[in-house]
This record gives structure tokens, C-alpha cells and sequence, in this order.
């Protein structure tokens, strides 16, 4: 092994100050095109080389990424923008990802990153200084100080990690040279790719989108440690934690030593050590065992857990090597003490199992940013929304993101769900050379090191839309045996059995396009609610005209535009056609950009809640919904619950209600009427009612009934007569309350459902959507009575910002529907994000409420808040401060 050429397979060396030194490689980089320069590297990382017409960037960036931030490029992002970007003559609406590079592309040569450092000063003979890559895409040469550390055979894979020994070639206390030269990937190369959800940039995310690190450390390294628990049984009394860490002797020598450890948040702490010796370049798994070290046999844990379920709580873990001359090396990781299972109901869905107790998976599915750029703020608003709408999943398909995402998981309680991507070379297996095989293999182990410690981690897929053929699955499952994955794997997020994985338990039939809300409930064999569905929307979220503008030069055109239809999707998705047809024929024609949106809006809102609403109904027969997506990567009409800009759309709200931990909710399939508990503990003396209600609020029919809900449950209460659905009403009104023994209301939900419901065409199903053979009839809603609602806010000063109390009363005879709020500028600029604590809302006849929303810290002094509904005038407020309560 070449000491020189290490290649390590965690994301950092996360190591104490007082065994290494850790200096980030972030500022200070140059960026040329290798077609506008003829030096090699051996130049280009010798001091003296003119960089002054080169573009200053920091690192971690994609070369577009750096164009763009030097304002090289228009903003990608902006109406048509990145069609004007050189290298854009691939057809609009396709895989990029599948294409070669066009021959006119700037990004068809490689690109230099370049940077000057201070290398800090020696230590003792025995240090090591090593340069770490967190992510190149997709091909690359590393050069220092003219000596070349590494090429394209050794650098090959967007989703690797890189550590290079460059000890021999570092000038410590002088400064360093450091010029690495990037290729993108091909059209045959395992790439980041982003199907149909977004274009792919034209530099296909080429460059340095990892972090890069100089590291300092002793001869013998620790790396990845892991703590693994397993809990002695149902009570969580006991729990055995394994210990794991891979250690490294980077000398051309044997090192005898010793690894220790304490585990520290169980209350004194724990401490473990054993005796240790590496052959030189030796690698080594040290595994601390219950059965060797009954310190590791925990009495009274306190379990890590998702946020609904309990507390996060999270533990640390020390491990360190020190030889005859002292401590050399020491990695500390926060874990949590959880145990993930899984097994196959007897309906054959996928169930998950935290620490024993069963979960019903409700999610959905992440994206990073289109050119792969980071902002930690943006990043724990985006936390926080997941679990405001009351979330427990996100899921990664590809798109591995940063450790500060994972962090924030395990902090926050969120579970992910991650593996690879799918529709292109990744999936393209009958096409793999050797080379392939052993680029994904190096990448399986690069990622799953880096994060096998996390919490958070629910389940890796080994596979997406496909399992991967046998020698390929034995080549993943063999990885993961010997890193020690300790969370259940997955052949793929499809309905597939393989030999090694066996059945897959999970299923990925959508539907991707719009379907009316009853679709969730009578579907039987394609994206119902039944199983674990990996994927799957009622399709386009239409974002509000604030968001529009920041975006679309032409955000209020009406019919849209070629603008808009650009920021749709790809593949079957480049239209919006399933909606517009349904649209016309269950509500109205929309007549400008603004009836388009407030119509778009309630019926993602309709369908969105069904999707959740279903599954939780029929829990455990329904295992797991992942909504396609949760997030966009860059500004989108399609496929997401909060926009580009972290504004919550109707969609967001609608989940958000589905999801709340004491629920009640409506039943297309039987009329039922059931409350949902999501926590893990009996709630007595609850009062359901319902009451529903014709078009013109004429009062059809009501009940009410006391119950207990049990833990974890799912309760039929009611069932409303069919006879009411057969009467000459076309609409009604199904308004359901869930009030605790106190009269608090703990659940309100709001139905508007049609006399017959949508008859669907089960026979042209395919995998966007099943078609409506008669569209179900909401006209009547265009034409409600004009309500008269009244409003007025205040705005008081709290710990993390500021927040507004809007006060709404409905003083009409009508009901008030589909009311919005929303945070605004003086001139009606988007304020974003903003947390109100419900939204999308109806006001019966003289009903009134209160809804609050917390702005962000940036939020206008002379913050608007504008509030619109079918029915009813828009009003503008400008909410007066108050004293901030106590």
C-alpha cells in the first residue's frame, strides 16, 4: 500500500485539538479553465503563477456555482437564464445526466482550483499531514508544490471521500501550493444526476463540492467510530453498545499501542481500552464488545429517539490511540442509543421499528440545491419546517448531502431515508466496465463510513427505481458486512425480491401527477394506502406570486409562459396538463394567474391531506408514505411542500394538519369519520363531532361522541349515512372537531367534498398517474356567497424573532373558504420563511380565530400581512407592536 496515496472513507477527521490539527482549505482559491491556460500542474503549483485572470472562489463549489457567485454567468435560476449559459444545447426537458458533454461546452475541458496556504509547523518526526477531499466531481489530479499526488485513475466518483498522505511533499511553516485540476463526469460515469425534477447544470455540478482540509495527526489514526446498541429486550432497561473504529498506521513501521474510549451523557461514563499493534500501512477494525467488556452492558439508557416519539438524546463517543510516546490520535461523534429494525407485515409492507416500538414512516423526498451550494441558516430553517408540518422522514435519493445535514438530523429527531439515485448510469448496470464496479464500491464504502455513526439514519437502498443485479448486490451487501452497517438495508425503493435482500417490502407506483383526494383510499394496486410507498404526490405546487417574481420575469402572465413551463419538470412532467384538465372540469376555467394559483393551491391542499390522511388511517396495513418532494432545487412549479424560497404553499398546511399528533379526519372510501393518535400514550375523554353542511351552509346532518384513543391507533368514530350523498346537493361541507376533556380543541379539520366522488380509470394507469374517467364536480365553489370577514393583527417581540397575532372573524351568514395569510413587504415582496401555526383555513358563520406567525429575523419593521380567500375582499394589514408578554 502506498502510504502517499491513502484513501479514507470519512467525510472529515474529526479529531481534538490536542491530537490534530485540522485547518479548512475554504478561502483564498483561483478557478481557470484548463482550454484557457497550457501549464501543467507541476507549474500551476509552483509559487509565482499569474492568477489575475482567474475567478476568486471558496471551496466547497461547482465551477457554475463560482461563475455564477462572479456574476460570469446571468443567475441560473432566472426565467430562462440558463439556456443562455454556453454548453445548454441539450433538449429542454431532458436527462442531461444521459447526454455527452455538446462539443461547443466550456465544461468539456478540465478546470484548475488553485490556492496558496500556510502549512503549520512540524511536530515530531512521526506526525502525518494529509489532504482531505469530501466530494470531486468527477475526475481529478491533485498537484503540491509541483509533485503530483494523484490522477484521474485514483480520483474517479462524485460520491468518494479522498485523504492523501502528502507528509513528503508539505513544507510545514512555509507555504504550500495546492492546484487540483476537475473533470465532469460523462454520460457513462456514476455521477450526481437529477432525473425529472430540475434541470442538470450545464457543468453537470463538475469541481470541488466537498470540503478540502489539511490535517495533522500521528502515525496511527483513528477513524469513523461507530457506537452500536441493541436493546436486551421490549422493556429499554438494558442496552449493549459494540464499539467499532477502523485504525490506520500510516508508517513504514509496526506501532504497538493502545485504544480507548469513553462514552460519556449516560450519567458517570463509561471507559474501555485494549491493547493494539498495526504492521506497517496496516488497517484495522478495533471492535469493542458487551461480551468483552461488560462496561458496555448499559443500565437505564436514555434512548435516542425520533422527535415525535420522544427526546433526541444523544451520547458521546471518545476514541484515542496512544503508543509508548503518548496520545498520537483521538475522534470524538455524537451518537444516539437506538436500535432500528425492520420486518414484513402480513400484507407484505415494510415495517419500521425505533427501539421496538413500530413507526408509521410519513415523509418526503429531499433535494440539494442545483448547483450544490450550502447555507447552514438555510439549512435549519428547512429542519424546521420538516418538523413544524409534523414530518418524521426525509429522504435522499443520491444527493448525499453535507455532515451539518446530518448533525442537524440527529439533533432534531428526523429520520433519513437515503441510497442511490436512479435513470442513469447508475442504474444502467448491463453498461458497467469493471472500473464502475469498483467506483461504486469505493463509493458505497466512503459514504456508509461517514455515516454510520449518525442517529438519524433510518435505512440505506441499495438500489432506487431497480435492484441492483446479483454481482452487484453481493459486491454492496459484502461492503456493508464488513464496515458493520447497523441499520436495515434495502435491495431498492421499488417492490422487488433479490437473493441477497430478499422481498424489498416497498413499493414505488405513484403517482407523480395530480389525482382528486379519493384516489388515496380506493386505489388498490398502485399508489393507495397500503405498504410503504417510497414515493409518490398529487404532482404540481404552484408557487405564490411573491415567489413568482423572484424568478419569473413575467409572473403574472396569463396563459403562462415559456418561462413558466421551464420550470416544470422533466421527462412526463415538462407540462402541467394532468392538472389543467382536471382543474377545468372539477372547479373552473382559471381566467388569469392569479385564479390559476388560488385553484392550484386548493387542490394541492385536497389531495396532499388525503395522501397523508389515507395512510394513517389504515396504519399498520399502510407502513410508510414518502411525499415526491418535500423541497425543490432550484425555483419550481412541481413537487414540493415549501418553494425554492422556504415559502409554505397550501400543500405544506395540508400536511401539517394530516400529520398532527392527535388528528381527526374524514374517509373517502366508507364515510368514516376516524381520529388518529400518532403519540405512544392513551388520550381519554376526547369528544368527537361532526357537522355537515350543503353548499348554501344549510345544516344536513351532525353527531358527537366521547372516546378514548389509544396509543399509537387508529379509531373509527362515525360513519356518515350514504343516504346524505344521494340527496340534490352536489357539495358538502364536512366540518369535524376533536376537543379534549377541558373543551380545548385539540384537532379541527375541514372537508369540501362532492356528492359523487371521481371514477378513475384504473386501465391507463401508468407510473405518472391513473387517469379520471369522470371527473368528480366542485363547481359549485366558484360561485359561494361573498363572506364578510374581519381582521386585525398586533406584532410582539419573543425570543427568536418577532411574531404576529392575526385575529379573524367571519361576521357573515356564508362561509368563508380557503383563507390565506401571508407575511409581505410594503410593496408585497416575499417575506420567507414564516411559521404560522395554520393556514389554507375556513371560517364557518360568525366563527372566529386567532392564528399566529413567527417571521424571521430579517422581516421589513413595516412587515404586511395580506390575507385572501375565494370568497372573500382582500385585506392589507399592518399589524401595531405590543409589549412583549412576559
Amino acid at each position: 500500500m502506498n502510504s502517499r496515496l491513502m484513501v479514507c472513507f470519512v467525510s472529515l477527521f474529526a479529531l481534538s485539538a490536542s491530537a490534530a490539527t485540522i485547518t479548512p482549505l475554504h478561502d483564498g482559491w483561483s478557478l481557470q479553465s484548463a482550454c484557457s491556460i497550457h501549464d501543467d500542474g507541476a507549474v500551476l503549483s509552483a509559487p509565482g503563477v499569474a492568477v489575475g485572470g482567474w475567478l476568486a472562489t471558496s471551496v466547497p463549489s461547482t465551477v457554475l456555482a463560482a461563475q455564477a457567485a462572479d456574476k460570469v454567468v446571468p443567475d441560473p435560476y432566472y426565467g430562462m437564464n440558463l439556456r443562455s449559459i454556453p454548453g445548454t444545447s441539450y433538449p429542454i426537458g431532458h436527462n442531461f445526466s444521459n447526454l455527452p458533454m455538446p462539443q461547443d461546452s466550456p465544461y468539456r475541458c478540465g478546470w484548475w482550483y488553485r490556492t496558496e496556504f500556510t502549512a503549520p509547523s512540524a511536530g515530531s518526526h512521526d506526525r502525518r499531514f494529509w489532504l482531505h477531499f469530501g466530494g470531486i466531481n468527477y475526475r481529478g489530479e491533485v498537484w503540491i508544490n509541483g509533485h503530483r499526488i494523484a490522477g484521474q485513475s485514483a480520483i474517479a466518483g462524485a460520491y468518494r471521500t479522498y485523504d492523501f498522505d502528502i507528509t513528503e511533499f508539505l513544507e510545514p511553516g512555509a507555504k504550500n501550493v495546492l492546484a487540483v485540476e476537475t473533470f465532469a463526469p460523462t454520460e457513462k460515469d456514476l455521477g450526481i444526476n437529477w432525473v425529472d425534477w430540475n434541470p442538470c447544470p450545464p457543468d453537470k455540478d463538475m469541481g470541488l463540492w466537498g470540503d478540502v482540509n489539511l490535517v495533522e495527526t500521528g502515525a496511527v489514526t483513528l477513524r469513523s467510530p461507530m457506537a452500536v446498541t441493541h436493546f436486551t429486550d421490549d422493556s429499554l432497561t438494558t442496552a449493549d453498545l459494540t464499539i467499532d473504529a477502523e485504525a490506520l498506521n500510516a508508517s513504514d513501521h509496526a506501532i504497538k499501542g493502545t485504544v480507548s474510549g469513553t462514552v460519556s451523557g449516560t450519567g458517570a461514563g463509561i471507559h474501555f481500552e485494549q491493547p493494539v499493534e498495526l504492521a506497517a500501512h496496516e488497517e484495522k477494525t478495533i471492535v469493542f464488545t458487551p461480551a468483552q467488556f461488560p462496561q458496555l452492558h448499559i443500565r437505564n439508557p436514555k434512548p435516542w429517539w425520533p422527535w415525535q416519539m420522544g427526546t433526541p438524546h444523544l451520547e458521546n463517543l471518545t476514541v484515542s490511540f496512544a503508543d509508548a510516546s503518548g496520545k498520537t490520535d483521538e475522534q470524538s461523534v455524537a451518537f444516539g442509543i437506538r436500535e432500528v429494525t425492520s420486518e414484513l407485515t402480513a400484507s407484505g409492507g415494510r415495517l419500521f421499528r425505533i427501539n421496538g416500538k413500530p413507526l408509521l414512516i410519513r415523509g418526503a423526498g429531499w433535494s440539494q440545491d442545483m448547483l450544490l451550494r450550502t447555507d447552514a441558516q438555510r439549512l435549519r430553517n428547512q429542519f424546521r419546517l420538516v418538523r413544524d408540518m409534523n414530518l418524521n422522514t426525509i429522504r435522499l435519493e443520491g444527493k448525499l448531502e453535507t455532515e451539518d445535514f446530518f448533525h442537524l438530523a440527529d439533533e432534531q429527531g428526523i429520520l433519513i431515508m437515503l441510497g442511490w439515485c436512479c435513470c442513469d448510469h447508475w442504474e444502467h448496470w448491463n453498461e458497467w466496465t469493471a472500473d464502475d464496479l469498483t467506483i461504486a464500491k469505493a463509493s458505497l464504502r466512503s459514504q456508509l463510513l461517514r455515516l454510520r455513526s449518525h442517529a438519524s439514519i433510518l435505512v440505506w437502498l441499495n438500489g432506487s427505481d431497480n435492484a441492483p443485479p446479483a454481482d452487484v448486490e453481493r459486491a454492496y451487501l459484502n461492503i456493508e458486512a464488513d464496515i458493520h452497517w447497523p441499520n436495515p438495508t434495502l435491495a431498492s425503493a421499488s417492490q422487488t425480491n433479490t437473493a441477497g435482500a430478499g422481498p424489498s417490502g416497498v413499493k414505488m407506483t405513484g403517482p407523480y401527477d395530480y389525482v382528486a383526494p379519493s384516489y388515496w383510499y380506493v386505489d388498490q394496486h398502485n399508489g393507495g394506502n397500503y405498504g410503504y410507498n417510497t414515493e409518490t404526490s398529487p404532482g404540481p405546487a404552484i408557487p405564490s406570486l411573491a415567489s413568482r417574481e423572484k424568478f419569473l420575469p413575467d409572473a403574472n402572465a396569463w396563459p403562462p409562459t415559456a418561462d413558466w413551463s421551464f420550470h416544470y419538470g422533466g421527462g412526463e412532467f415538462v407540462n402541467l396538463k394532468v392538472l389543467d384538465e382536471a382543474m377545468t372540469a372539477v372547479y373552473a376555467a382559471p381566467h388569469s394567474a392569479a385564479d390559476y394559483e388560488r385553484i392550484a393551491q386548493t387542490m394541492a391542499y385536497d389531495s396532499e391531506r388525503a395522501m397523508f390522511e389515507s395512510y394513517s388511517k389504515n396504519k399498520y396495513v399502510s407502513t410508510g408514505v414518502i411525499q415526491w418532494m418535500l423541497n425543490n432545487a432550484w425555483p419550481s412549479m412541481i413537487w414540493h411542500l415549501y418553494d425554492y424560497y422556504l415559502d409554505a404553499d397550501a400543500g405544506y398546511f395540508a400536511t401539517k394538519k394530516a400529520c398532527e399528533p392527535l388528528h381527526i379526519q374524514y374517509s373517502y372510501d366508507d364515510r368514516s369519520v376516524v381520529v388518529v393518535n400518532s403519540t405512544y400514550e392513551m388520550h381519554s375523554g376526547l369528544k368527537a363531532s361532526v357537522h355537515v353542511h350543503g353548499i348554501k351552509w344549510n345544516d344536513l346532518y351532525s353527531a358527537e361522541t366521547t372516546i378514548d384513543a389509544a396509543s399509537d391507533s387508529s379509531q373509527h368514530v362515525f360513519e356518515i349515512p350514504e343516504r346524505l350523498f344521494l340527496s340534490p346537493e352536489r357539495t358538502f361541507f364536512i366540518d369535524l372537531t376533536l376537543t379534549d376533556g377541558s373543551g380545548h380543541i385539540v384537532s379541527r379539520n375541514f372537508y369540501w367534498v362532492p356528492g359523487t366522488l371521481t371514477t378513475f380509470d384504473f386501465s391507463r394507469t401508468d407510473y405518472t398517474h391513473t387517469p379520471a374517467s369522470r371527473h368528480e364536480d366542485l363547481t359549485a365553489l366558484a360561485n359561494l356567497p361573498p363572506a364578510q370577514v374581519h381582521a386585525n393583527a398586533d406584532v410582539e417581540s419573543a425570543p427568536h424573532g418577532r411574531v404576529v397575532h392575526l385575529h379573524l372573524e367571519n361576521s357573515s351568514a356564508a362561509l368563508a373558504f380557503q383563507i390565506r395569510a401571508a407575511a409581505r413587504t410594503d410593496s408585497g415582496g416575499l417575506i420567507a420563511p414564516v411559521f404560522w401555526s395554520d393556514n389554507w383555513i375556513e371560517l364557518t358563520p360568525g366563527e372566529s380565530t386567532t392564528l399566529t406567525a413567527e417571521l424571521p429575523v430579517d422581516a421589513p419593521d413595516n412587515t404586511a400581512i395580506h390575507i385572501e380567500g375565494w370568497n372573500i375582499a382582500p385585506i392589507v394589514l399592518t399589524p401595531h407592536a405590543v409589549v412583549a408578554a412576559r
